[in-house]
């Protein structure tokens, strides 16, 4: 199977074209750079993406940033902004406290990107 992708890890947007025999990637071409390399290599074997989202702050109408500290598996994006939807935080935090420890069993856990209270 051949794949087309637009790098997303810098501003050059490489596109890469690669190959796929369902087990393993076969050939990689269009990349300048190792970031190109193995962003294309995961995208097609094991895609995975960074989460942004808001909490709910008791006592506050103003919701609080978080972000997962890395990225987690493509297919757990959804689950796990459900879980941070049904979140609510009691102040003070501070940037990268812990939010939620281990979301939805991922090995990752959502943190605080800014402080509040």
């Amino acid at each position: 199977m051949k794949y087309e992708l637009t790098c997303i890890n810098c501003p050059m947007g490489c596109r890469i074209t690669a190959d796929y025999d369902g087990k393993e990637v076969t050939n990689i071409e269009g990349y300048t750079c190792k970031r190109g390399l193995d962003y294309a290599q995961t995208e097609i074997t094991d895609p995975t993406r960074m989460v942004t989202a808001l909490v709910g702050v008791e006592g506050s109408h103003v919701p609080l940033s978080v972000k997962t500290r890395e990225a987690i598996r493509k297919p757990l994006v959804f689950e796990v902004l459900a879980k941070i939807r049904e979140t609510t935080i009691v102040p003070p935090v501070r940037i990268g406290d812990v939010i939620i420890p281990d979301v939805c069993g991922s090995g990752v856990d959502v943190i605080a990107t800014e402080n509040i209270g």
